[in-house]
């Protein structure tokens, strides 16, 4: 982010939220400040020939035809850094689920990949034939900003998985919201300088007013608002728990409830949003003194509301942001990754999160990151967004689903190398 005031801004995973700053304030879909406690390893160049091209690259550069607003200087694919290491397979998968969702759009991007994606379908999903298929089929392009930097920011985000109850019942007694019927939205178009964007609101008088606030919605030690009454669509445990849901945006529900649905799973995803910025709490307890950048993890963030319930409340409505849910249809296989912005599954350890100006949507990349000492070396797939995902080599890890991907996405903050994995 699947996935941004908190993570995403579609109907995808990472879409929801327009833009995931992280619990620190930090471009991240992941919930911790990532590798605090711990350096920031140096990521090991892969080796480059030559120089950067001296102009930057236009959109539409005429030489390679990609969409891309990056600087693109064309490297051997056998260079990256653990190209001959990298198990491919894990990736294949993923891969042809990108292909398929191409084949239907008529993009530059999914007109490039036509044919070797025709072709992928026939390989046999054998390490040799894969690396033979992207030597003669591909060329790599180190990705560099317009100011020639060609490090950028590896981030990480997960899918939660929460004990809930689609009826209220102690002890699920936190409501999760589905849009309320007063929420408008309306599209802006492009402007010069401007991208499109959503606006979100309320008609008052017959003018577009900003929504309701968390802190409105939700007031601390008062009942909620009136436009969320009825509005309720499952219940889960712990209120901490439930914000930081919204911050990532999407997650699973593992139901308690009495009868059939006893043990079932169903995922849970974005609907809406109040249209509000997303503010960072863990910011905020880091300027009050009460944590340091050093300690402040989600876990401590979290203990902190817990072990201040009143205060606590009141920290979590400093942030303006709401997201509202909605029930994804029939019964999830664990096994199968929410839906990313290409509308295919996120695989794990292989999906990202990338910004679409500069990495088109559904392209393979080549990834170099350090992870707390361990390098990830690595092909990706570019089949997610989000609006705090900014930038030419920037990149967002999606580390999978529950507890232990959690771990890991909030420890994810390193220096990041990519390449554009592009057709020949």
């Amino acid at each position: 982010m699947s996935m941004r005031l908190e993570c995403i801004e579609t109907t995808s995973f990472r879409r929801g939220l327009g833009a995931v700053l992280g619990v620190l304030g930090l471009a991240s879909c992941g919930v911790l400040p990532v590798n605090q406690g711990a350096p920031v390893a140096p990521v090991e160049p892969a080796p480059i020939h030559g120089e950067p091209p001296a102009a930057p690259a236009p959109i539409a550069d005429p030489a390679t035809g990609i969409p891309s607003g990056a600087r693109l200087f064309k490297v051997g694919m056998d260079t990256l850094p653990g190209f001959a290491e990298d198990k491919l397979t894990d990736a294949w998968p993923g891969f042809l689920r990108g292909c398929e969702r191409l084949a239907t759009q008529a993009t530059p991007a999914a007109t490039a990949w036509r044919e070797p994606c025709n072709a992928a379908r026939a390989l046999p999903v054998e390490e040799a034939a894969l690396r033979e298929f992207l030597l003669r089929r591909f060329d790599a392009y180190a990705v560099f900003t317009q100011d020639s930097k060609n490090e950028g920011l590896l981030t990480g985000y997960y899918e939660p998985i929460l004990r809930a109850s689609l009826t209220r019942r102690p002890p699920f007694v936190v409501p999760l919201y589905g849009p309320p019927d007063d929420l408008v939205s309306r599209e802006q178009p492009a402007t010069a300088g401007n991208p499109a964007a959503r606006i979100r609101g309320r008609m008052v008088n017959g003018q577009l007013q900003p929504y309701f606030t968390r802190a409105e919605l939700t007031p601390a030690g008062a009942p909620v608002h009136a436009s969320l009454r009825g509005k309720e669509i499952a219940w889960v445990e712990d209120p901490v728990d439930a914000f930081f849901l919204q911050v990532q945006g999407s997650g699973k529900l593992l139901l308690q409830d009495p009868g059939p649905n006893q043990g079932k799973l169903v995922r849970i995803g974005f609907a809406d949003m109040n249209g509000h910025p997303y503010k960072s709490i863990g910011r905020v307890l880091i300027e009050r003194g009460e944590l340091t950048r050093d300690n402040a993890t989600a876990q401590s963030i979290k203990q902190w509301v817990r072990s201040n319930p009143r205060a606590g409340q009141a920290l979590i409505n400093e942030n303006p942001s709401f997201i509202f849910f909605r029930l994804m249809p029939g019964t999830v296989d664990a096994s199968v990754g929410p839906i990313g912005s290409l509308n295919v599954p996120l695989t794990e350890k292989r999906s990202v999160a990338i910004d679409p100006r500069f990495i088109p949507l559904g392209s393979l990349v080549w990834m170099s990151a350090m992870h707390w000492g361990r390098p990830i070396n690595q092909l990706a797939l570019a089949q997610d967004t989000g609006s705090a995902i900014k930038g030419e080599v920037r990149a967002d890890y999606f580390w999978g689903a529950g507890d232990a991907a959690g771990e890991e996405a909030g420890r994810t903050r390193s220096v990041l190398r990519l390449w554009l994995i592009w057709p020949k």
